[in-house]
């Protein structure tokens, strides 16, 4: 069902009402806290290569942000964490989610640098990378997790995206290569 939910191009919390209408997810979060199961994760959730593609952006010199439709809580986690980013953020802590347009206005906001200059990687064509390339960034789509299966084929994943990847590993050599100019 999620994997129809997302090919249809709907949000991915409309498969809570086929199998429970009238599903609230932020008071099932809130009675999750109430209860003492509020949400968590930690490090050994982290894809493998993120903790290392971050530290290696980070010592060729670039300014690494962090951000997505995530809860306030979770952005507490993300910066538990103590991952090597110049920036965490949350569409909680923002206010507006993506693919809203003002989402990516605070990523441009929160960069040191032209929208232009900004490479916004994700996992989404519908969610991520085309409101991220309307709002002017650099794209780049990873092929991971299920809308990455879901959305690898779709054509506009060859038309819109500065560059594809399958692996944040990719993430260092691909941007000095186009930094380079070798596009």
């Amino acid at each position: 069902m999620f994997g129809a939910v997302i090919a249809r191009g709907s949000d991915y919390r409309e498969t809570f009402q086929v199998f429970a209408p009238g599903f609230d997810l932020t008071q099932q979060r809130e009675e999750r806290v109430e209860a003492g199961r509020p949400e968590t994760f930690g490090e050994e959730d982290l894809y493998q290569d993120a903790r290392p593609t971050l530290a290696k952006l980070r010592g060729d010199g670039l300014w690494v942000g962090i951000a997505g439709n995530q809860t306030v809580r979770a952005g507490g986690i993300l910066r538990s964490l103590d991952l090597p980013s110049d920036l965490i953020a949350t569409s909680d802590d923002w206010g507006v989610s993506k693919p809203d347009p003002g989402f990516f206005r605070c990523v441009v906001d929160a960069a040191p640098c032209d929208a232009g200059e900004v490479l916004y990687v994700g996992d989404r064509l519908d969610n991520d990378i085309m409101p991220a390339a309307a709002a002017g960034l650099r794209t780049a789509l990873i092929r991971r997790g299920p809308w990455g299966i879901v959305q690898q084929d779709d054509p506009e994943a060859d038309r819109v995206p500065t560059m594809r990847i399958d692996s944040l590993a990719e993430l260092p050599g691909r941007i000095a290569a186009f930094n380079a100019g070798a596009r």
